[in-house]
């Protein structure tokens, strides 16, 4: 039969040596449970890691966000330790709603363990039914027994608490019972400083390299839409509309002549009337029957006018009459009141990038305002110690040669460019530059994406708890390439350091990152198949560039990344996949011109 096992989640400890990167109080008053890892407090982690337990105890200072079964309490005396606060959920426990049925055992866990889960807790659970034990431990990797990580018997822990003089202060080796087990566990170890706070945050960050499309994928399901807006007309562009536009108005807004020619009233021949009806006149005078007036195009019907006959399907009687010629059919030159559209219509639907087009449209249907998200705005970052933007260059250093370009191609992808800065290698300058993102949508780092001695980037995400969408993917150029999500929502894109891979890496991943912040309608790729595919076959998938070749696209076969003369009079490029066959067609991302 399996034992009935509730839960005391321990949340009061605050981290004496937790200097916290992130807060700037005194380490004494740093809250650890409420550290984040993962994007996800470690209060939350604790409490989903029982969450196959029957009932749930949180032990420590009221937290919100917490789901409504769990009861939360409070050690007294508030920061009294580890065993006031088990006395604290042992209490609680006894005063619930099923106190009459008593748990066979009770997990005691803190809420300072990053990488815990479901299933350390089942396995503490299984080892404990299946011995005499009277509790059971987690052992960490380093070999520690996590005595704030186990399960216990509920009497042992009932009785040893009740032989306590005192509970506050107390440590828990003066309960912890003699003919206990311990088991290891995998990533089970605590956070108890910056460094452990760090390496919770890489080892939780996803390692795993994407195939492209489950990149591009993931990117535009996993990152939430800027908010929407209301704005004018004109400043809509580089937006996209976040409902549909609707007509305010019908076009034609009244019956108005789509030709010069002559507005009749019945039957011909026409006694000519000598004013004329100018487009945007609004006094002419109604016509009556074998009536006609001059109308020029665009210009309201008179009252009265049936019709509208062209200049040339015209002929004058010498009485001045005028009359449809013998020659032409019978026709009728009037663009009726809603004959393009009536109040109501929708005619651009949500999601649509608003362009000129859409903007016209929007004018012509009386629409002054749009709902829309963006525009995505972006800050580019170039990183390195050795890249000048002015001035001679001293031994080892090197140009830049994409502050001034970059942003063109990121407005082909929908991302409009505020600034352009330089960074040096370090953790600080990272970290100021990925914490100063007001007013930014996105900051595009090129370089330091790689790993290497002087790559900060990845540090300094982990560090901020940034949640990593994509990792790598598997894709040359690009492969390194990185997604993530800062907590206060702004994407970072770091791309590779060699020019052409950071172009060729924006061009593809770019667009995906604008489709989820916007919402905009995602667009079937363009296809195309390659004259000379044998040529650029490869184990992993490339992106070379490519030139029209008839009614094929001819691919470079020899790239050097180092600079941007591969893109030169070059129409697009190719998203070759690996081992290409010679009719398998390829994506073809188009270049800006």
């Amino acid at each position: 039969m399996t034992p009935v096992c509730d839960a005391i989640v321990l949340a009061g400890g605050r981290g004496s040596r937790m200097a916290d990167p992130e807060h700037s109080m005194s380490p004494q008053e740093v809250d650890k449970p409420a550290l984040t890892v993962g994007g996800r407090r470690m209060v939350d982690i604790a409490v989903d890691a029982v969450s196959n337990c029957r009932r749930t105890v949180l032990v420590g200072p009221p937290r919100d966000g917490v789901a409504d079964h769990v009861v939360q309490t409070r050690e007294s005396p508030a920061g009294g330790g580890p065993v006031a606060a088990l006395a604290a959920g042992l209490r609680s426990l006894d005063d619930s709603a099923h106190s009459e049925h008593t748990a066979d055992l009770v997990a005691v866990v803190a809420a300072d363990i990053p990488l815990l889960d479901s299933a350390a807790i089942g396995s503490l659970i299984d080892s404990i039914a299946h011995s005499s034990a009277r509790a059971v431990f987690a052992r960490d990797s380093a070999g520690r027994t996590q005595f704030l990580l186990g399960v216990w018997q509920h009497s042992t822990l009932r009785a040893l608490m009740a032989q306590l003089d005192s509970v506050e202060g107390a440590p828990m080796r003066r309960i912890v019972p003699v003919d206990h087990q311990v088991i290891a566990l995998p990533d089970i170890e605590d956070c108890d400083t910056p460094a452990d706070l760090l390496a919770a945050r890489l080892a939780a960050q996803p390692c795993r390299t994407l195939e492209v499309a489950d990149a591009l994928e993931r990117i535009r399901s996993s990152l939430p839409p800027l908010p929407i807006r209301r704005i004018s007309l004109p400043d809509s562009a580089g937006t996209v509309l976040a409902e549909p536009l609707v007509s305010q108005t019908a076009l034609p807004a009244v019956d108005i002549s789509a030709m010069d020619g002559y507005a009749v009233c019945g039957s011909e021949p026409w006694t000519l009337r000598p004013d004329i009806a100018y487009a945007g006149s609004v006094d002419i005078a109604g016509l009556t029957a074998g009536t006609a007036v001059r109308i020029a195009t665009g210009a309201a019907l008179p009252p009265g006018a049936t019709s509208v006959v062209r200049d040339e399907h015209v002929t004058h009687d010498p009485d001045g009459s005028v009359r449809r010629l013998s020659t032409t059919a019978q026709s009728d030159d009037t663009r009726r009141r809603g004959e393009d559209w009536l109040p109501g219509t929708e005619l651009v639907a949500t999601g649509t990038p608003i362009d000129a087009a859409v903007r016209s449209l929007a004018a012509s249907a009386e629409v002054p305002d749009v709902t829309v998200r963006g525009p995505v705005r972006g800050r580019i970052v170039i990183s390195g110690n050795e890249i000048r933007s002015s001035g001679p260059l001293a031994p080892g250093e090197t140009r830049d040669v994409l502050g001034s370009v970059l942003p063109e191609y990121l407005a082909h992808c929908g991302i409009a460019v505020v600034d352009v800065t330089l960074l040096d290698d370090s953790a600080t300058e990272f970290r100021d530059v990925l914490t100063r993102t007001q007013d930014l949508d996105v900051v595009i780092v090129v370089g330091a994406t790689g790993g290497g001695a002087a790559d900060q980037l990845r540090t300094t995400l982990a560090t901020l708890d940034a949640e990593s969408i994509v990792g790598r993917m598997r894709v040359r150029p690009g492969g390194s390439q990185i997604t993530a999500a800062l907590p206060d929502g702004t994407v970072v894109l770091g791309l590779p350091g060699n020019p052409l891979a950071a172009v060729v890496t924006a061009l593809l991943t770019a667009p995906a990152i604008v489709d989820a912040l916007t919402g905009r309608t995602v667009r079937p790729p363009r296809m195309g198949l390659l004259s000379n595919a044998a040529d650029v076959r490869s184990a992993v998938p490339r992106i070379v560039p490519v030139t029209v070749d008839g009614t094929r696209w001819r691919a470079d076969t020899e790239v050097r990344t180092a600079h941007l003369a591969h893109l030169v009079g070059r129409d697009a490029l190719a998203l070759v996949p690996a081992e290409i066959s010679a009719d398998e067609p390829v994506t073809i991302l188009p270049l800006p011109y």
